[in-house]
């Protein structure tokens, strides 16, 4: 039974990787892995693939690589002032309800459910419910 396991879940692997590779985010990786898991091996293959997917697009992050170079262009042009903040730029930061100014995410990012702002020189995308920055753009 484990080996039926083991093969199972290595054919899921090779048959996801390619297609989570251009997952954009964790979400959309774990939807979009258990999706194409479950079409290739039902029920264990939509866990599996939903593994390798929040993986997969927790390393391509909320844009996905090819969409930062284009993006972090986007918002040089733009000349958004930055806002100073005397705490760490990390994801997982909350930013301060009063003094910062959010932007919209053009929807050829992929990312438009998101707002961005630049802090202390550095362009963040930031969750707008709970102004928790989501990804670093560098």
């Amino acid at each position: 039974m484990m080996r039926r396991f083991l093969g199972a879940t290595a054919i899921i692997a090779t048959l996801a990787i390619p297609v989570l590779a251009q997952a954009q985010g964790v979400p959309v990786g774990i939807e979009r892995g258990a999706r194409d898991g479950e079409r290739a091996a039902g029920p264990v293959g939509a866990i599996v693939g939903g593994t390798i997917g929040g993986v997969v697009g927790g390393v391509a992050g909320v844009l996905g690589v090819d969409q930062r170079p284009r993006f972090r262009s986007y918002v040089v042009d733009q000349r958004r002032p930055s806002y100073s903040y005397s705490n760490e730029v990390r994801v997982g930061a909350v930013l301060p309800g009063d003094g910062v100014t959010y932007y919209d995410v053009p929807r050829e990012y992929g990312a438009s459910e998101y707002r961005y702002t630049v802090v202390n020189g550095r362009t963040v995308l930031v969750e707008p419910g709970s102004r928790r920055i989501v990804e670093i753009v560098e």
